[in-house]
């Protein structure tokens, strides 16, 4: 299994893999679809709370790198905790897409470096 994690670090932006669950994968004409759910681990931040996981936020959608000549789409479902003592809903920030794109951020940064030639 940990080849498998690896192969996906070189493939897959480093924070997907580190911290959410490939559940689902499609494949189309020229697309790929890859879904995505955050891990059942309380975020680190939080250590001194009791957390419970409480289900997902809306899923996301983001373009990546295309690979094998398809266009690759991750679809990310984000988990939300709820704090068992004041009842505060919790929820990581995570910083996957460029600013103004739907594009990860290292897609975004590729297509603007190829754009100044």
């Amino acid at each position: 299994m940990e080849n498998y994690i690896e192969l996906l670090k070189l493939i897959l932006p480093e924070l997907i893999v580190e911290h959410f669950d490939l559940v689902n994968t499609k494949t189309e004409q020229e697309q790929m679809h890859l879904y995505f759910e955050e891990k059942s681990t309380p975020p680190k931040e939080h250590n001194n709370r009791q957390l419970i996981s409480k289900g997902f936020l809306n899923e996301i959608t983001i373009q990546d790198f295309p690979l094998r000549g398809k266009f690759v789409y991750l679809h990310i479902k984000r988990r939300r905790w709820t704090d068992k003592q004041s009842l505060e809903i919790i929820q990581r920030d995570w910083n996957l897409t460029a600013q103004g794109t739907r594009m990860t951020q290292e897609f975004a940064a590729f297509l603007k470096e190829i754009n100044r030639y």
